[in-house]
């Protein structure tokens, strides 16, 4: 970054236009979701899941329901009603991989991987054209940063934001 941008509208500036990209950049990511669930003629919370799995599974870390629970903020109950869901459209497929046979694994069904690299292709293939112009020491600068707010919002859900998931309100902050 150069001092000429640091300096421009001062450090509290700087800071809130960075908080406005992040939040504009997740609400286009909500947005991207919520195209991908319209052209695959489902619900958003639907969609939100199988992005998660597909995402899981292409990592090499596929997710288990109680997993996928949390990654999407539904109760247990409600996410087997969307896995069900999911497993009747034939998006995804539940599995017993582990050792332990109790744990299933969410896998996305053969059909619906190449729907989703159509879909989100343009979307990776831009995302590596604009993280190419920067070096790799600003992008561990950047990966640390998004750890570190990653963390931070973490900590703030677990500890300052707790939601009962038997319906109840957020707690809020101070009163938890």
């Amino acid at each position: 970054m150069t001092m000429e941008r640091a300096d421009f509208g001062g450090l509290e500036v700087q800071r809130d236009r960075l908080m406005d990209g992040l939040r504009a950049f997740g609400a286009n990511y909500a947005e991207f979701t919520q195209r991908f669930a319209t052209w695959l003629g489902l619900h958003s919370t639907d969609a939100a899941a199988l992005v998660e799995i597909l995402y899981a599974e292409d990592k090499g870390a596929p997710l288990s329901p109680a997993r996928l629970s949390e990654r999407i903020s539904l109760s247990s109950g409600a996410t087997t009603a969307l896995l069900n869901r999911l497993e009747a459209a034939g998006h995804i497929v539940r599995t017993r991989e582990h050792t332990d046979r109790r744990i299933v694994t969410l896998r996305s069904s053969p059909h619906v991987k190449p729907r989703a690299e159509e879909f989100f292709g343009p979307y990776a293939r831009r995302m590596a054209v604009e993280l190419s112009q920067f070096t790799p020491e600003q992008l561990n600068q950047f990966e640390d940063f998004i750890v570190h707010l990653r963390e931070t919002m973490d900590s703030l859900l677990s500890r300052e934001y707790k939601e009962s998931r038997t319906g109840g309100r957020s707690v809020p902050p101070g009163r938890g």
